[in-house]
């Protein structure tokens, strides 16, 4: 009974790790659904297309050579060493240890040693990153936005990964030593060590019974340092990891300076053009409840999709001519609102059964002030920016739309321009007769 209680523990963690991931995931599919519906199964191919190269190929970050190499590195090296994680959960659950030595032969030597060197690759670029963050201090990483809870969590990511990937090793190197010193202990000698090899010499002057402590603390903590990690995403900027496929896939095909129009004011404004239709015969116009947007409820499911996968890198915010010449604007904050606003939003909903209770704020002025949405010249620097494809003007001109459409709340120059257009067919403040007039001065 004793030897099946390791297997026990383990199996009730992973259960209530699964299970507490599953919740989290049902939460922020609940939360992007309270977006307005935009259909987006279009050109599926097109959009697999897109999704495998940006998301999966990561071809919009090989554009900064040497940081999108090492990120495709941690990238990797995330994706190849959990492959790992199959044969630790096998052996969690069966008791047994390194279950597939015997069937996979010597490609599992080949298996083993790809993993060891992608570890040791993986630290080497994360020591890297978190020198660029915290010793260089590069200056999109230091952004007002970036203080508090978003600076720590960068940081925390990067001390997890650094630990799971020691840990790895540190197993590693502890199984190879028993496999040569225990044979009482019967460990299958399995597997190629290119780099845990190098830490035998720590093991030597330890007892059989130290060392086999380590092995299985070490196996322990890896486990349980993937299954915390997996229920932290939640929580942190990382969630990409997750969302970037989705966020690629359903992204904006259109061209990026094409603005999307309301069809109830395209209706209106046609049917005003046009003198054939008689305005009292023609069909009704849409009923819009509400231009624009004021609150997360207003954008739509993709644009808190979005919120969610944003990678809080800054390449957005430093690309921004708008933030270059010290305007309020950052794209990257305007994303980092919505999610909190969103956030907020849902601890109410969960506070009060399942329904929304007005708490009189909004993401419009509690969290993003007219002056950022006015700032933004609407070059699609940040949209082009992005990694993963993600759109902060489309959340600025929707805001912007309402502030207009709604408020009337647009500032004077473009108030200006509007009566000049509305008076004069044109943005200038002159006659139509007097048009021509710049022509006499030639």
């Amino acid at each position: 009974m004793i030897s099946i209680l390791p297997n026990i523990l383990f199996t009730i963690i992973f259960i209530f790790a699964i299970f507490n991931f599953s919740k989290n995931v049902k939460k922020i599919y609940r939360n992007i659904n309270l977006g307005i519906k935009e259909d987006r199964s279009d050109n599926k191919k097109q959009r697999w297309t897109q999704m495998l190269r940006i998301a999966f190929g990561q071809s919009k970050m090989i554009d900064k050579p040497i940081v999108g190499i090492l990120h495709v590195v941690v990238y990797v090296g995330f994706l190849v060493i959990n492959i790992e994680l199959l044969e630790i959960l096998v052996d969690g659950f069966l008791g047994t240890h390194r279950v597939f030595a015997p069937f996979l032969g010597s490609f599992y030597d080949f298996l083993i040693s790809f993993f060891e060197y992608f570890a040791l690759l993986v630290i080497v670029a994360i020591i890297f990153f978190w020198s660029r963050r915290n010793i260089l201090k590069i200056n999109r990483f230091w952004k007002n936005e970036m203080k508090g809870w978003p600076k720590s969590d960068a940081n925390y990511i990067l001390y997890i990964e650094v630990i799971l990937m020691m840990l790895f090793l540190t197993m590693n190197g502890a199984d190879l030593w028993l496999q040569n010193n225990a044979n009482d202990l019967n460990y299958l000698k399995a597997g190629a060590f290119p780099v845990s090899q190098f830490l035998l010499p720590l093991f030597d002057n330890l007892s059989i019974n130290s060392v086999f402590i380590i092995e299985r603390t070490a196996w322990w903590l890896h486990i349980l340092g993937i299954l915390s990690f997996l229920n932290y995403l939640y929580y942190s900027k990382h969630l990409h990891i997750l969302l970037a496929f989705p966020n690629t896939y359903f992204a904006n095909l259109n061209s990026k300076g094409r603005f999307s129009n309301l069809k109830s004011v395209t209706s209106e404004v046609k049917m005003m053009m046009d003198p054939s239709i008689d305005p009292f015969s023609a069909p009704a116009a849409e009923e819009v409840s509400k231009f624009g947007a004021s609150d997360v409820s207003d954008l739509s499911w993709i644009q808190l999709l979005n919120a969610y996968t944003c990678t809080e890198c800054g390449r957005c915010t430093s690309e921004c001519p708008a933030n270059q010449t010290g305007k309020k604007l950052s794209p990257r904050k305007i994303m980092m609102d919505t999610r909190d606003r969103l956030e907020e939003v849902s601890r109410n909903i969960d506070k009060n059964n399942g329904e929304f209770k007005p708490d009189g704020k909004q993401l419009l002025d509690n969290y993003i002030s007219n002056e950022e949405l006015w700032a933004c010249t609407s070059c699609n620097a940040c949209v082009e920016a992005c990694p993963i494809g993600i759109d902060p003007l489309s959340i600025i001109i929707d805001m912007r739309r309402y502030l207009v459409m709604e408020k009337s709340a647009a500032p004077p120059e473009l108030n200006n321009m509007m009566t000049n257009i509305e008076n004069n067919g044109a943005p200038w403040p002159f006659n139509q007769m007097d048009r021509l007039n710049w022509k006499n001065e030639l």
